[in-house]
């Protein structure tokens, strides 16, 4: 391991305090897909999407990244990024930020996504308590995590709550201010802010059940105008609506 990644590589425990449990879910209700195109945070312009298709207590996940910071130290940036669970399901606005640094730091975006339920390693372990293993990151700028877990109990109960959150974590210190290139991490303070911050965003959305191996891109955002919610509640309206119509024949009829 080289010195950037050895100065990385720090014990996973520094994460605790936002891990879960592992307990094996119950059987899940049917086979599901959940999908998200990932929003940006901190300055970051880079781009995600994620997919995670669950067939019993069995997920697969496939996430997607691009436009990330690419080295750290001379070395590939390695990225971690998690489902988080165990709070409102959302993520953080600017005004989440309450040192006024500029950056939403990990901590400050709990209160919005929670802790970790899943970790979304390249390979290995997918507990909470890997959040912060390197070994299991994703490294640079683009890269692809396709993974097949059993999921836990708290992550199969946040995704089918619409509340399961996913974040990519590692900014560029470059873009940052001043303050926050200065400032360690909230997480291990032997690392920079920068690196354990939150870059990419989203929350999962169910939609229809899809074949193993999951789809390419998310669905359900404002960003495609698709919203799984909104057409569900248009449904609703339309036979409100419908409804109003038959009670006015049966009223002008009995007249």
């Amino acid at each position: 391991m080289n010195k950037a990644l050895r100065l990385l590589a720090v014990p996973t425990l520094a994460l605790g305090a936002l891990a879960l449990s592992t307990a094996p879910a119950m059987a899940h209700d049917g086979d599901h897909s959940y999908q998200s195109t990932l929003g940006q945070l901190n300055g970051s312009t880079a781009t995600g999407t994620v997919t995670v298709d669950v067939t019993g207590n069995t997920a697969h996940a496939v996430l997607k990244v691009s436009g990330l910071p690419a080295t750290f130290k001379d070395a590939p940036y390695p990225h971690v990024q998690h489902i988080h669970v165990g709070a409102q399901g959302v993520c953080p606005a600017p005004s989440a930020d309450k040192d006024g640094d500029g950056v939403v730091s990990t901590t400050e975006g709990a209160p919005f996504y929670g802790a970790i339920g899943t970790t979304l390693s390249v390979s290995g372990d997918t507990s909470p308590a890997a959040g912060l293993d390197l070994k299991l990151a994703g490294q640079g700028a683009s890269y692809t995590v396709d993974r097949t877990f059993e999921l836990n109990a708290e992550t199969a109960a946040a995704l089918h709550d619409g509340k399961a959150v996913v974040v990519v974590h590692g900014l560029d210190p470059a873009t940052l201010s001043p303050a926050a290139q200065a400032a360690p991490s909230d997480l291990v303070p032997s690392l920079p802010l920068a690196a354990t911050s939150p870059a990419l965003c989203g929350t999962l959305t169910a939609g229809m059940a899809m074949p193993s191996g999951g789809a390419d891109t998310g669905v359900a955002t404002e960003a495609d105008g698709t919203n799984t919610a909104g057409l569900a509640l248009g449904g609703g309206l339309a036979l409100v609506a419908l409804a109003g119509g038959a009670y006015v024949v049966r009223r002008r009829a009995t007249a």
